[in-house]
């Protein structure tokens, strides 16, 4: 689950991180209102999208176009007028980031914030490491870049630190750390209180990745998380109530949303061949082997173990809500799952959406000859296969004959 910058700085203050003072904004008005408060004279105007490279990139014009020669998402404002104006051309508009692809982000608020005297700009982040199954500290000098950036050209830039879960996150830690990235004195302090504290909250808070870039020294020795970037453990969010409220379902995938509701594990891709399959291995493969076929899978969909008709019937439907799908292969191995329960939900599904693109269904297991002939006596035009090689060179096949 990821959350907004001013929301990830609101829980990171809590654990001690030091952050700039600021106010999140949905009007123009209420953007004046906070800049007022939290007085002058400097103030920047930030868009809250789910999406990096706010400040490099560039808002849609009215016919669509992007503006290239337009204002980035994040503003320096020197007044009040300033920060009006910059805010009421942010809010409703369409901002489009290297993240967010052409088809762009609504700004639907901004984050005021006091501006502040850098000197130097860092990186830091933490995130699971999956080979040694620790929190990794990574930290940079280079400040404000692209961590992919720095570690594909200049990686001797990038400090990482595994950290024992035993021990968990020590003074020394961070004092070495903090040499490592040049700081001294006063900023050695600083730096210290801030990795602690973030290190408290990576973890207490079940975070799967917490991102300061840039993280800066002020001029008076301060270390400050000038952004912030928090993503958490969405099997987690059931200690976090409060956490969760703060999701917004505005910024994610509508399909992707709705597989949630129905327990389905859904991730849209680029191409034109829908998946259903059981099992996250087995969708994996499926993905793997469309693409040895010379297709191009459109999705990742894994009904689970024990889905239901109607479960299946819903991922059914998720396949097909994306425009770009042209044939849908469903590769089931009936273990806990029945192969007749997901036969009934292919027929039941295909019908009520008029299946109008080739389908191709591979069934093993578990009733797999009722499963089958389910399929046979529906009356649908339903490909079936022998093996998982056999689905992927029929449906691939399929989809380039439609065409």
């Amino acid at each position: 689950m990821n959350i907004h910058e001013y929301q990830a700085k609101s829980l990171l203050k809590n654990y001690g991180v030091a952050v700039p003072r600021g106010g999140v904004a949905y009007t123009a008005k209420e953007a004046e209102d906070v800049a007022k408060q939290l007085g002058g004279p400097i103030w920047v105007v930030k868009s809250q999208i789910h999406a990096g490279g706010r400040g490099a990139g560039r808002f849609k014009k009215q016919d669509g176009t992007v503006d290239t020669d337009g204002k980035g998402g994040v503003r320096v404002s020197k007044s009040i007028e300033e920060v009006h104006d910059n805010s009421l051309s942010m809010i409703g508009a369409t901002l489009v980031t290297k993240q967010t692809g052409a088809k762009g982000k609504e700004v639907k608020r901004v984050y005021i914030e006091e501006g502040c005297d850098i000197q130097r700009e860092l990186y830091l982040g933490m995130l699971v490491n999956r080979e040694t199954s620790r929190i990794v500290v990574m930290a940079s000098t280079e400040g404000g870049m692209d961590i992919e950036e720095v570690a594909a050209h200049t990686p001797e830039k990038i400090l990482k630190l595994d950290i024992d879960p035993l021990t968990g996150m020590r003074g020394y830690h961070a004092r070495d750390l903090a040499f490592g990235l040049g700081l001294r004195g006063k900023q050695v302090s600083s730096a210290v209180k801030f990795l602690l504290g973030m290190y408290k909250a990576f973890t207490e808070l079940d975070a799967s990745i917490v991102e300061i870039n840039p993280l800066v020294v002020t001029g008076d020795g301060e270390v400050l998380a000038l952004d912030a970037k928090m993503n958490f453990d969405n099997n987690a969010m059931f200690r976090h109530k409060d956490i969760e409220e703060l999701r917004d379902e505005s910024e994610e995938d509508p399909a992707e949303l709705e597989a949630g509701r129905h327990e389905l594990n859904y991730i849209k891709l680029d191409g034109n061949i829908g998946c259903m399959v059981n099992g996250a291995g087995l969708a994996m493969a499926t993905m793997d082997i469309i693409k040895l076929y010379g297709g191009e899978p459109a999705n990742f969909l894994d009904v689970g173990g024990g889905a239901t008709k109607d479960r299946v019937t819903t991922a059914f439907k998720l396949i097909l809500s994306d425009a770009n799908v042209e044939g849908i292969l469903v590769n089931i191995f009936g273990g806990i799952m029945r192969c007749d329960i997901i036969a009934e939900g292919v027929v039941a599904a295909a019908r009520e959406v008029h299946l109008h693109v080739p389908l191709v269904v591979r069934l093993e297991g578990t009733n797999v000859d009722l499963g089958k002939k389910i399929l046979a006596d529906s009356g649908l035009t339903i490909l079936t296969a022998d093996n998982l090689a056999d689905a992927a060179e029929k449906i691939v096949k399929a989809v380039k004959e439609a065409r």
